[in-house]
């Protein structure tokens, strides 16, 4: 039985042209290295866990270890949490890293690129040094530890802009206790900016559960950023362009 909508080739089941959003197209970004080289990495196209952007922390910490790498880095073992693009993990590894891990939300798209952007590091001299890994935060580490010659920690944790999921900060604290290495060598950096300044206690009690998990906590660095990341945010704008580093260490 023919329909009024045959009769003017209408397809019910067909959605109207524009009606899905097309989907968005991976992006890349440059870092400049201390060596004046310019370190590129892509960035998904769009990600409900923010992965589409190269974060304020990320290129500061990067800059903070690549300046003491000597001392920081060079033949550590390296884990970085929540990486999005994983730029300081990737430095880390130009800078003499013993084994870099770089882990996100085990979703595909977050994970498989962060093995196209180590695939794609031509000034990586050594790609065995570093693996990308699914880790939900506060869950078994068995992918973690397998990348290390010793089950027994990393040396160094990075955290770089993690503190605005006020919801998840337990279960990152465990992550930390799991995997930094039992020495009072180690170090977890933890750099974010308090993009909603109005939230920024709930950023901060994060440290007071590190504390509370046995960690000594230190504030080690601050750097007021040239200008904001998002112009239309609202809030205090120079809370907004600072970025606040911390340590938390094993007591000795």
């Amino acid at each position: 039985m023919s329909s009024e909508a045959d009769d003017v080739g209408i397809d019910l089941f067909q959605e109207p042209e524009g009606f899905y959003e097309p989907e968005k197209q991976a992006t890349f970004a440059s870092h400049k290295l201390l060596s004046g080289k310019e370190l590129t990495i892509r960035l998904v196209g769009h990600n409900p866990l923010w992965g589409h952007f190269l974060w304020n922390a990320g290129r500061t910490i990067s800059d903070y270890l690549e300046e003491r790498a000597n001392e920081l880095v060079k033949d550590k073992t390296v884990l970085e949490l929540g990486a999005g693009a994983g730029l300081p993990s990737l430095v880390c590894a130009l800078i003499s890293a013993k084994q870099v891990v770089v882990t996100d939300y085990p979703d595909v798209e977050l994970v498989e690129n962060l093995r196209y952007n180590i695939d794609h590091c031509d000034l990586l001299p050594d790609r065995s040094k570093v693996a990308a890994e699914g880790y939900l935060w506060g869950a078994d580490t068995t992918v973690l530890t397998k990348h290390l010659p010793e089950n027994d920690g990393f040396d160094v944790l990075i955290l770089a802009d993690l503190l605005f999921n006020h919801s998840e900060h337990t279960k990152l604290v465990k992550s930390v206790q799991l995997m930094l290495k039992k020495s009072p060598d180690s170090r977890a950096f933890v750099f974010f900016t308090p993009y909603r300044p109005w939230l920024l206690e709930k950023d901060l009690a994060f440290f007071d559960l590190a504390r509370d998990a046995g960690f000594v906590v230190s504030k080690t660095f601050e750097k007021v950023m040239d200008k904001v990341m998002f112009e239309e945010d609202p809030g205090d704008e120079l809370l907004r362009r600072t970025v606040y580093g911390y340590e938390l260490s094993w007591p000795s």
